[in-house]
């Protein structure tokens, strides 16, 4: 009988599928392709481009079937598997000082304290990776797979210092490492969580001109500002500081100028700076065309620029002069001024509408984490409570574990609603969402 941990459950057949035409159902199991176990979703989706297959699997019963199928190259089998990796997710190896993690109190839910550094689901979920936990056979796989593009936490290109920062004896080896997948045509997006005192000025502008050798390949960087958390331990974690108002200005003027210089040599701005960096400076975000084709979005880089442009072209198509409607727009400290600047807008625009701004302050993890990802529905609780909300609460969606309704502390909006008495709903972050959200579009 075949090892436990090789099968690969299978959730779901699609209708009318080869899968299905050969008897294989939900609850079976995958137990190889062609004679060799599969180890996860590229190895099946590799094997499978092959028009002849031997497919064992094993019935719910415990019975073992070798189904030999014929098929075209292209054709898919039709199977949907429990687990979309097809394999556990490689945990990371690093204790990386300014790790959020490392930051959380103890008492949450267990997959918080999760930290995840694969590279599978670098490609199939944007996750970022430090590379440390990847041998010469690992990146040669998944060359061979062509997983593109790969986002890596490179942090700064010091081997010693990088070293240093991650404390892993292996994370010295980064542009080595960057070098095998950009010569072999995988294309890379990068980050860099910048500490003060670490990895930025000189250090900053030493990873950027190392980083920008492997353009075009190189798609993206992005620089983003370490989380501080209260409960973040100074006798057991290195210390760590904040960047003050000043020194966020700071690290514009330097991106900058690398955007300007990287524009003219290459076409591209290729570094950007995370939206926090503005917001914490006063400095006004650039143009949405700044950004380009929006490389690090999801890295909370040009999320206010492309919402405001959104929201822009939402507002000179709209045609409602008057709708009678109150809400209340929760909203992290740090994009409140952002937030009621379009909200003025909206009810200058539209007669008889009501916005009220909840700014939450995030007494859970500290007033040092301004971003609204990372409230909790028990700090808007007790900030929202007794006050009057109007109709409906509006939570920004990113505050949400994906695909469901939970936020980091395990309430639901449901819970919230029951305690404030009134309805809550979650909006996505774009300009156009959150116009019809108040607006009820």
């Amino acid at each position: 009988m075949t090892d436990l941990n090789s099968k690969k459950w299978i959730a779901r057949v699609d209708t009318d599928s080869i899968a299905e035409e050969c008897g294989i159902e939900a609850g079976d199991a995958l137990l190889a392709i062609n004679g060799e176990e599969v180890p996860d979703v590229f190895a099946y989706r590799t094997r499978i481009t092959e028009e002849y297959l031997e497919v064992l699997v094993e019935k719910a019963d415990g019975e073992e079937w070798l189904l030999e199928i014929e098929k075209d190259s292209d054709e898919d089998l039709g199977l949907t598997f429990c687990d979309g990796l097809m394999d556990d997710a490689r945990s990371c190896r690093n204790k990386c000082v300014f790790c959020f993690i490392d930051q959380l109190p103890k008492g949450m839910r267990e997959t918080l304290y999760f930290k995840d550094d694969d590279t599978r689901l670098s490609f199939l979920q944007g996750n970022y990776v430090t590379l440390t936990n990847m041998s010469d056979d690992d990146i040669r796989r998944v060359i061979s797979y062509h997983l593109s593009p790969i986002n890596v936490s490179v942090h700064v290109a010091d081997p010693e210092l990088r070293r240093f920062m991650l404390k892993n004896k292996n994370a010295g080896r980064i542009l080595d490492q960057i070098t095998l997948f950009a010569d072999a045509g995988i294309d890379l997006n990068f980050q860099i969580v910048l500490c003060k005192g670490l990895n930025d000025g000189a250090k900053l502008d030493e990873t950027i001109a190392a980083l920008t050798r492997f353009m075009p390949r190189g798609r993206s960087l992005s620089v983003v500002p370490v989380g501080i958390s209260r409960f973040r331990d100074t006798n057991k974690l290195h210390p760590l500081e904040s960047f003050e108002q000043n020194d966020c200005a700071a690290v514009i003027g330097q991106i900058h100028a690398w955007q300007e210089k990287l524009l003219a040599s290459h076409g591209s701005r290729f570094v950007f700076a995370a939206d926090e960096f503005y917001l914490k400076a006063k400095i006004p975000m650039p143009h949405h065309t700044a950004y380009e084709d929006f490389p690090q979005i999801e890295n909370g880089v040009g999320m206010i620029a492309m919402m405001q442009a959104e929201f822009d072209k939402v507002l000179s198509k709209l045609k409602i002069k008057k709708r009678l409607r109150d809400v209340t727009v929760v909203t992290g400290m740090a994009a409140a001024d952002f937030i009621r600047a379009l909200s003025h807008k909206l009810t200058e625009h539209v007669n008889g509408l009501t916005i009220r701004i909840a700014a939450i302050r995030n007494d859970f993890f500290g007033n040092e984490i301004t971003v609204s990802g990372l409230l909790t529905g028990h700090d808007i609780i007790e900030q929202l409570r007794n006050t009057e909300l109007g109709e409906v609460v509006l939570l920004p969606k990113n505050l949400l574990r994906s695909g469901e309704e939970t936020l980091l502390d395990d309430l639901t909006l449901t819970d919230i609603s029951e305690v404030l008495g009134v309805p809550v709903r979650a909006v996505d972050t774009t300009g156009e969402a959150f116009a019809d959200a108040v607006l009820r579009l």
